[in-house]
């Protein structure tokens, strides 16, 4: 029972379908040439049209499941389209309607590369949805990676000059002054660190010579013997002045003046005379 209700559901919607459509008239078709339209209405009306076959086919070419075959066709029948879309915005302008191609953008890439360009099919054909992924499209999407020449080992060589091996560093003498101001810092460094430790080496030295001197005196007749009658210098005397003039002899060889106030700072700062 529900089977012939359906039936006859069917028959009725198709039979009010026809009846609308006579009330219509016949379905007017879009002119082939834009040029053939008189009427700025009517033309307005057709571009609409195109508009909204192009959208119906832009959804359709997402699915990249309809094949490659299928895929190349609708971007083709898109492209045909947008061209057609072009002639009838041209028409329209000459009936005295809007000028619609100065909204239109252009299609670039992620970069801002015109998409047309890119193309091998002319100015204005355009890849959509998953067109862009067929084979020999993808690469026009991908930038083509940088590459860089290896140099061989003769062209190397060619580069090198005596700069490469620091002959002309000393030209300019930049070079020479920094290296003579470190050098007086570095010699007066030297000369006070070998000064303590020569006289660190004297006081041990005069200990042991004290300790020595101590142990002979409590020999008894034998220490009471040896007096001198002559007043000489004692051990560290002597040793303190011929440290005085080995270091009298490096100032006067290796010092200028200014090294020397120099030194003569650094020991007032560390409070050595």
């Amino acid at each position: 029972m529900a089977r012939n209700e359906e039936k006859a559901q069917s028959m009725l919607n198709r039979y009010l379908a026809g009846k609308l459509d006579e009330k219509r008239g016949p379905k007017q078709k879009r002119p082939y040439l834009a040029s053939e339209c008189r009427d700025l209405v009517e033309a307005d009306k057709w571009r609409s049209q195109i508009i909204r076959e192009i959208g119906k086919k832009v959804m359709e070419i997402q699915n990249e499941g309809l094949g490659e075959h299928r895929i190349r066709d609708l971007n083709d029948e898109i492209n045909k389209l947008i061209r057609e879309k072009g002639h009838w915005e041209r028409r329209i302008k000459e009936l005295g309607g809007p000028d619609y191609s100065k909204a239109a953008g252009k299609v670039t890439d992620s970069k801002g590369r015109e998409v047309a360009e890119l193309t091998g099919k002319g100015r204005g054909y355009t890849y959509f949805g998953a067109a862009k992924k067929l084979p020999g499209v993808k690469e026009l999407f991908e930038a083509e990676p940088v590459k860089v020449a290896r140099r061989s080992r003769f062209q190397m060589h060619r580069a090198i000059d005596p700069d490469y091996y620091g002959f002309r560093d000393e030209e300019d003498g930049v070079l020479e002054r920094v290296e003579e101001d470190a050098e007086k810092i570095m010699r007066m460094q030297a000369v006070l660190d070998w000064e303590e430790k020569e006289q660190e080496r004297q006081q041990a030295l005069s200990s042991v010579a004290a300790r020595s001197a101590g142990g002979e005196g409590g020999g008894g007749e034998e220490g009471a013997r040896f007096v001198a009658y002559v007043p000489l210098p004692d051990q560290q005397a002597i040793e303190a002045k011929i440290l005085e003039m080995k270091r009298n002899d490096l100032l006067s060889k290796y010092a200028s003046e200014a090294l020397l106030q120099q030194q003569a700072q650094a020991k007032s700062l560390l409070n050595k005379k």
